[in-house]
């Protein structure tokens, strides 16, 4: 049995504290409270407990080095980056200060790097250089039913003139309706000349477009406006406000949602700084960024400048030139964070429908393939539980050429109470394919973490049951997804609870590091505001507790598609797989990078041989962990290698 008996000092000691307590009248029920968590503290650190379900132990950073964990990374160098932006705290935001941290798991040495934009709720993937592109994040926080004191809406100013030059206006420009009211835009907007195209008979002219947001100058009712109007703009001459002039719907009390950003960086592990490129064309908060088999990102989704969802403006991001390009041809539409993946096919991604919020429920929940050169989105059958896709979690399961997704848990639409324990997998290479029932987790899960290991398992932790874990809902659990046998094993339980703004990230030495987590409340009754957990918590997996890890004594830098190469270990006899993991890169329970890699491995004395796959589809450019696993399921330490871009050669 794993749990063993007291020992005799406890016994000696339980004597010396109940038995008087019990002659003195005083209440026992602490004292066996207290024996009993000492009991499963020593159970909870056998051996034979660790070598079946694994071990959580919390973290926690100095009072000065504590974030709020919106996203985490895992950078080429074994160092985390989390970011927090504002890190969901109004004040903060108003003070522009904004935070990121780099972690270092091997020695516990933080660093506090400076953030030059409001990240927070941005979009993110690794591209094949190591740095990780970030893309949008708050220009302006909600403001609820009731809240709301100066009526505003969006503006569109449109631009005629194709021979004018671009033009900046600052915060505050103000734009005048037809009865005389004005308005003052939020924040400096670039209006940039119309587009001309010549023709046979002349030319066409196309006027630009930039979408602004804008609020009364005064309080009051009297600014609520319907549209549609045209509205001039203040210091616009009136020889060009035919040309130059603003459209608006409505300006409105109503409840204004977050509001996104069009900046762009590149995060650079190597000097841990924040390299400004490109903005987006359209502002996003909430987007999901999913990186191309040809290097190139893709940007999808998010709330625009005025709160509004995006309508399927989708672009994609070239690292080569650091810009970002409208891709005019592909109008799909997607709640925010939509899970989206790169198959094996090269211009086909698949949705598995799971996504984090914003979007109304009757639009862009289905899952399918969505095909880049046709822009359709063929729908695949068979979830259980599809209107509960919302705060699930998604990922590959076992190596990426099994080409089997996964959606876990999930809620209703919004702050909804209801929750699924559901687990559906496809195979996406099925001449049919369509979702197949997996095992149920314990209770409903939102919010659950998704982690694979160098075993081709996959770690499923924490989570909740409500909504933010509303009613003290937080899920103190985990289990183990073995996808060889479709079955679930109990891991140990953690004992920090998560919920939204959480993220699970496997560590180079095959640990796995979770963070964040922000509820609504801290009691169950919902009369005390949350507090966002700032503690980081790591979990060793059973097979680290079953001897020393393989050793990798050697191991090229680079490995390139189809091609082979040696790596040098001194356990070479004992090695059954070898796989490249990519780092994961978190926030919202949405991780569309994370993938494994089979390798196809010989053995020979002192050395392994590893063949690359061909297809840039399953390995696409970028840094990933080597991991060497042995006859017992133990992985070595994770060796950084380099999968360079094969260029477009490779592209058949």
């Amino acid at each position: 049995m794993i749990e063993q008996g007291l020992t005799r000092r406890v016994k000696r000691f339980l004597l010396l504290v109940i038995v008087p307590a019990v002659m003195l009248g005083v209440n026992v029920p602490p004292a066996w409270s207290w024996i009993s968590e000492l009991r499963h503290q020593r159970l909870i650190n056998s051996q034979e407990y660790k070598e079946r379900f694994g071990k959580w132990d919390v973290v926690e950073l100095p009072d000065d080095q504590k974030v709020n964990a919106i996203h985490a990374a895992v950078l080429p160098t074994g160092r985390i980056l989390l970011i927090a932006g504002s890190g969901n705290k109004e004040d903060m935001f108003n003070a522009g200060t904004f935070k990121s941290l780099v972690y270092d798991p091997a020695t516990g040495r933080s660093r506090v790097i400076p953030t030059p934009d409001d990240m927070f709720c941005a979009g993110h993937a690794f591209l094949g250089n190591g740095n990780l592109l970030i893309a949008g994040g708050t220009q302006r926080y909600e403001r609820l039913d009731g809240a709301v004191t100066h009526a505003a809406g969006g503006l569109t100013v449109k631009n005629e003139d194709p021979d004018a030059a671009p033009r900046t206006f600052p915060a505050g420009t103000e734009f005048r309706s037809p009865e005389g009211l004005v308005y003052r835009a939020t924040h400096p907007f670039t209006v940039q000349p119309a587009a001309k195209l010549a023709t046979r008979r002349g030319a066409t002219v196309t006027a630009s477009e930039t979408l602004v947001f804008a609020e009364a100058v005064d309080v009051g009712p009297q600014y609520i406006a319907v549209g549609p109007k045209q509205y001039s703009i203040n210091g616009v001459a009136p020889a060009e406000a035919r040309n130059l002039y603003a459209l608006g719907q409505a300006m409105t009390l109503e409840k204004q949602d977050y509001q996104g950003i069009e900046q762009s960086y590149e995060f650079n592990p190597f000097t841990e700084a924040y390299e400004r490129v490109g903005d987006m064309t359209f502002k996003r908060w909430y987007p999901t960024l999913t990186g191309l088999a040809d290097g190139t990102v893709i940007s999808v989704s998010g709330l625009d400048g005025t709160g509004e969802i995006l309508n399927g403006q989708n672009e994609v991001y070239d690292p080569a030139t650091r810009r970002w390009t409208e891709r005019k041809d592909l109008t799909q539409y997607f709640p925010t964070y939509p899970a989206l993946f790169q198959t094996a096919r090269e211009d086909v991604l698949f949705y598995s429908g799971a996504n984090a919020g914003y979007g109304p429920a009757e639009q862009g929940r289905v899952p399918g393939f969505w095909n880049l050169r046709t822009n359709l989105l063929t729908p695949v059958p068979g979830i259980r539980d599809p209107d509960l896709l919302e705060t699930a979690g998604s990922a590959w399961v076992g190596p990426v050429q099994d080409q089997r997704v996964a959606v876990v848990g999930g809620g209703g639409v919004g702050e909804s109470p209801r929750s699924t324990g559901r687990i559906d997998t496809i195979d996406l290479d099925s001449p049919n394919p369509t979702w197949q029932p997996g095992p149920a987790l314990p209770e409903g899960t939102r919010y659950p973490n998704l982690t694979t290991l160098p075993d081709d398992s996959l770690l499923i932790s924490n989570g909740s049951r409500d909504y933010r874990g509303k009613g003290d809902s937080n899920n103190h659990n985990a289990r183990i997804y073995r996808p060889q046998t479709n079955t679930l094993d109990y891991a140990a339980d953690p004992q920090v609870g998560r919920n939204y703004h959480s993220a699970g990230l496997l560590l180079p030495d095959g640990r796995v590091m979770t963070v964040g987590s922000d509820p609504l409340f801290n009691d169950a009754a919902g009369t005390i505001p949350g507090t966002f957990e700032q503690r980081i918590e790591i979990y060793t997996p059973p097979y680290l507790f079953r001897g020393p890890q393989p050793a990798v004594a050697d191991a090229p830098p680079t490995m390139a598609l189809g091609r082979t190469v040696d790596v040098a270990t001194p356990d070479a006899a004992r090695i059954t797989s070898a796989r490249l993991l990519a780092p994961m890169a978190s926030t919202h329970v949405t991780d569309t990078g994370q993938r494994s890699i089979a390798l196809d491995i010989t053995k020979r004395d002192g050395a392994v041989s590893l063949t690359m796959p061909e297809d840039r589809t399953i390995a696409l450019p970028g840094r990933y962990m080597l991991f060497l696993v042995d006859d017992r399921g133990v992985p070595s330490v994770g060796r950084w290698v380099e999968v360079p871009d094969p260029g477009p050669a490779s592209a058949a």
